[in-house]
């Protein structure tokens, strides 16, 4: 049997997004109709002559909002930015890379604005509805790319994580979603958060999707995916915090989760991690991704305020207060207690976590500003510790009923391939 033609999956993905009944109006805030059509057409043409581009030669892909594209304003979610009105006079790296390689950009994604957040809410676009329950949030920042991976409307969405922004959607909304080691992929020319811990990666419905686009968007060779044996894994599993307050959705399919693992033939051990106190201990004196923010932000706070969502606002205004011997300090901080999780991994495969302490909380919910703040910290817990301890990490659906969770692996900077490798053997297993 002949694969689907990139025209006919395109067609099913753009019907998506214009099902006035879906959620494309406020998952895709732009869509290339006309440029994805000829992109589709072309890898349809090549692919009949037996030519291709590479693994994702006319695969449908969409972008979130904060990356540049030649001629467009770069919107980041924010209304504010869309009315500066700054014009991208080039595609941003990881754009180009996807357009040598013959994918099908369809469009941009909605996002929490300024990517400052993990709840995936947008009061100037609207909110892309949960698509597990359409009363729920995604997760954010990159939830209008959760989204549109989980409702058809393309088959691989790249997005920014800098605190959890690919996992946290990707655990709420029941899809894959990948954080590489921050160095292996170009941040140029996606609009900034924190420059020490932004990252870009893919969410799909499949590892195998997330590591084919990771390797076109690193600029590296194509590779083949070989799960990695289960039996014999050392899978540390982080105690203390990471297993704190966890809701009746995660805290019951978490241990069903590690205990299919070690039936499997997986070695697993509790792993006390003393660093995350003082990573903690680092995010007391203000943290490094507020103050890293606010220098982003501070003169358009001061400008127009009013035109900023205000669960965002706050939190940048917040950092204000950071001095600049204080982020130094926490700069110098961070980078000794990187080199001391990296050690401390050095004799397990993968930290096992679960993504989020919580499943997808309601739309309603976050509109009171505590319930909002107290949320949003619950489901940036986990994921965050990767980016600050500069790891690389997936988010896994985890099997079982009711609301979506992920199970998330991490490991030491640079083990990416291996990382693929343990989550594809890992995603076999909960198929």
């Amino acid at each position: 049997m002949t694969s689907p033609s990139a025209r006919s999956r395109l067609d099913k993905a753009l019907a998506a997004i214009g099902d006035p009944y879906g959620e494309g109006a406020r998952a895709c805030l732009t869509v290339y109709r006309d440029e994805a059509i000829a992109a589709a057409d072309a890898a349809d043409a090549r692919a009949r002559q037996g030519i291709s581009l590479g693994a994702l030669d006319g695969a449908i892909v969409t972008i979130k909002d904060l990356f540049d594209v030649a001629g467009e304003v770069t919107r980041a979610g924010s209304k504010v930015l869309a009315e500066e009105g700054k014009i991208a006079h080039a595609d941003a790296p990881v754009v180009r890379r996807l357009r040598a390689a013959g994918a099908v950009i369809v469009g941009k994604t909605n996002m929490t604005e300024f990517a400052f957040s993990g709840v995936g809410a947008n009061p100037h676009y609207g909110t892309p509805a949960n698509p597990a329950d359409r009363s729920r949030v995604p997760g954010g920042s990159t939830s209008g790319g959760a989204v549109a991976v989980a409702d058809g409307m393309c088959e691989i969405t790249i997005g920014s994580d800098t605190g959890g922004s690919t996992r946290i959607p990707a655990a709420l909304c029941g899809i894959v979603g990948y954080k590489p080691s921050k160095q292996r992929i170009s941040t140029e020319g996606a609009f900034p958060l924190s420059q020490t811990h932004d990252s870009i990666g893919p969410m799909a419905m499949t590892v195998a999707d997330c590591a084919r686009a990771d390797a076109v968007i690193a600029g590296e060779a194509a590779w083949t995916l070989e799960p990695a044996p289960l039996a014999g894994l050392r899978i540390g599993v982080a105690q203390g915090m990471p297993l704190d307050a966890l809701d009746d959705t995660v805290g019951k399919r978490f241990p069903q989760a590690l205990d299919a693992l070690e039936k499997a033939g997986a070695r697993l051990t509790h792993e006390t991690l003393p660093l995350l106190d003082a990573m903690n201990a680092v995010h007391r004196r203000g943290g490094i991704v507020p103050a890293e923010g606010y220098a982003v932000h501070r003169e358009r706070i001061a400008r127009a305020k009013d035109g900023i969502d205000p669960m965002i606002a706050t939190r940048i205004e917040r950092a204000a207060k950071i001095s600049s011997a204080d982020y130094i300090a926490m700069r110098e901080e961070r980078a000794a207690l990187v080199a001391a999780m990296d050690a401390r991994l050095a004799d397990i495969d993968v930290l096992a976590l679960p993504a989020t302490a919580i499943a997808a909380p309601t739309i309603a919910e976050m509109l009171d500003p505590e319930t909002f703040g107290k949320k949003n910290a619950m489901l940036l817990r986990n994921t965050s510790i990767g980016n600050f301890f500069d790891l690389c990490a997936v988010s896994l659906p985890i099997p079982g009923s009711g609301l979506p969770c992920g199970l998330m692996l991490m490991t030491r900077n640079g083990h990416d391939r291996r990382l693929f490798r343990i989550a594809a053997a890992v995603e076999r297993l909960f198929s």
